[in-house]
């Protein structure tokens, strides 16, 4: 095994680069600049394109930046926290 089939992924562990075509929620978040938990939320209640496998839930990069691309251009409300009941709600435009 040579040193460029080998990737450092975090936390101190080693797995083979196979191009992985697949963000974990963490990885997706930063992708995206948002949190942890409200990207999970989000799929949770089918709101972004995602995978389950098991217990993980994935995303690709592809559907994600179609995903952004498609909000965007329909110009879709945007969502914030309401940190008085801790839900998300709507905004109007």
């Amino acid at each position: 095994m040579n040193e460029k089939e080998v990737t450092n992924v975090g936390y101190g562990a080693m797995e083979l680069n196979y191009g992985r075509i697949t963000l974990t929620a963490k990885e997706a978040a930063e992708y995206l600049g948002v949190s942890y938990w409200l990207i999970l939320e989000m799929a949770k209640r089918k709101e972004i394109p995602h995978v389950r496998a098991g217990k993980r839930v994935l995303f690709r990069k592809e559907s994600l930046l179609a995903w952004v691309r498609d909000r965007e251009a329909t110009g879709s409300q945007t969502e914030e926290i309401d940190s008085a009941k801790g839900s998300l709600r709507k905004l109007q435009p």
